[in-house]
């Protein structure tokens, strides 16, 4: 397969370094406006409860006041650091919770809190802080709290037909061509029918307009995505963390804590792993690669910013640090026993990627599925996803070029033998 060299194609954050920078600045100074008014917010309770273990826990503290600190001392691709404080970090990331991303054609800034944690991200205290479990379940009630507010009616004035910066608007919909012939919505109410930001980014297909190649010996995509890796002869145990990322299937399906109907991570060993990444524009369903019937499903907790110390100073991270998030984000499994025998058992792995990282798994073990049909989504949130087949499963990979989607229910490969 045809895959990109150099991986930049979610499009969550701007390609136009620029705008990213002036983007922050402003969140920045709309900051500051509320102190000069006099109108400075109390934190959000989960803003206030990162603080505390910040400021509480001497090795948090540390990390956090260090991340900075080290930023301070290197110049980036927008210039020297904007966030300077701990403070204002925590002053960003609560105004950041109490919005919805506007379009904007000079580059999406889908990712408001990996935005504003770019560059931190990449040192090697941030590396360290991003690691810690304490941190992530702190940033996990945090995103949590700001779900609640995507999936509010308040989050709907994003959705209008501003020509600039809404979601319904002239240049929005132009890059989103034949958005109300592909997706249920309704253009004439109000914000084309839907109730909430998450209601808008989890929106379904109409009937009928991602046909299901029908051929038995074919596997579909699970995902409306850009190819980023395909691998074989997959490993039990890697350094996934250095260079070349490649897949450890002991901690991408999370042995240690596997269920009692859970295949063993060895059962793919010498296999081959397909991953693929959703762009902030794309449909955010999943659904299932072949017929069969669900064996085994489970949420694993996991990280929201860490990247690979590889990556260095990845300018939309963590783009370049995908299959390293295969081992460690917050993610789900949903195992399929495919009804043809030569395919097994699939493990398709969705990959939660910063922001609110939602893996609502839709199908319960026992379940029969046909290609096709829905087995969960992302809600908002960066991601990516994985297909996992064991060895001797002989598939055949469409090649497509650079950044181009495959669509969901679209062939993705051919079984050979």
């Amino acid at each position: 397969m045809a895959l990109p060299s150099t991986v930049r194609a979610g499009a969550w954050l701007p390609s136009d370094q620029n705008f990213l920078r002036d983007w922050l600045d402003d969140l920045i100074e709309r900051v500051k406006e509320k102190d000069r008014l006099g109108k400075t917010e109390e934190l959000k309770p989960s803003v206030a409860r990162l603080r505390d273990l910040i400021n509480g826990d001497p090795k948090i503290y540390m990390l956090f006041n260090d991340m900075l600190w080290q930023l301070s001392h290197r110049e980036t691709p927008t210039g020297f650091p904007q966030v300077k404080t701990v403070d204002q970090l925590l002053r960003l990331f609560n105004e950041a919770i109490q919005s919805a991303p506007a379009f904007n054609t000079s580059g999406l800034v889908g990712f408001p809190i990996n935005a504003i944690l770019n560059w931190a991200m990449g040192t090697q205290a941030g590396f360290a802080a991003f690691l810690d479990d304490k941190v992530n379940a702190a940033l996990r009630y945090m995103l949590h709290e700001w779900s609640v507010y995507l999936e509010s009616p308040e989050s709907t004035y994003v959705l209008n037909d501003d020509p600039e910066t809404g979601w319904f608007g002239e240049k929005a919909l132009a890059a989103m061509p034949g958005f109300a012939q592909t997706f249920v919505c309704d253009p004439s109410a109000p914000h084309y029918g839907f109730t909430s930001w998450d209601d808008f980014f989890t929106r379904r297909l109409r009937e009928g307009v991602r046909p299901v190649d029908t051929d038995p010996a074919v596997v579909t995509s699970a995902a409306e995505s850009v190819p980023y890796r395909l691998a074989h002869d997959v490993q039990l145990r890697d350094t996934f963390w250095l260079k070349g990322q490649p897949y450890a299937l002991d901690f991408m399906l999370d042995s240690a804590h596997k269920g009692a109907d859970e295949p063993k991570p060895d059962a793919y060993v010498g296999g081959t792993v397909y991953q693929a990444f959703l762009s902030a524009l794309n449909y955010h369903r999943w659904h299932s690669p072949v017929d069969g019937t669900v064996r085994a499903v489970r949420n694993i907790p996991g990280t929201y910013y860490s990247q690979t110390p590889a990556a260095l100073c990845d300018t939309a991270a963590p783009d370049l640090s995908q299959g390293y998030i295969a081992h460690l984000a917050a993610r789900a499994v949903v195992y399929i026993e495919a009804t043809k025998p030569a395919v097994g058992l699939v493990g398709f792995v969705a990959i939660g990627m910063g922001e609110v990282s939602s893996c609502d798994v839709t199908v319960e073990p026992g379940d029969r599925v046909e290609r096709g049909e829905q087995i969960g989504s992302f809600h908002y949130g960066g991601s990516s996803h994985c297909l996992v087949f064991g060895p001797g499963v002989d598939l055949d990979f469409i090649k497509v070029p650079d950044d181009e989607n495959v669509l969901v229910n679209a062939r993705v490969a051919t079984l050979m033998r």
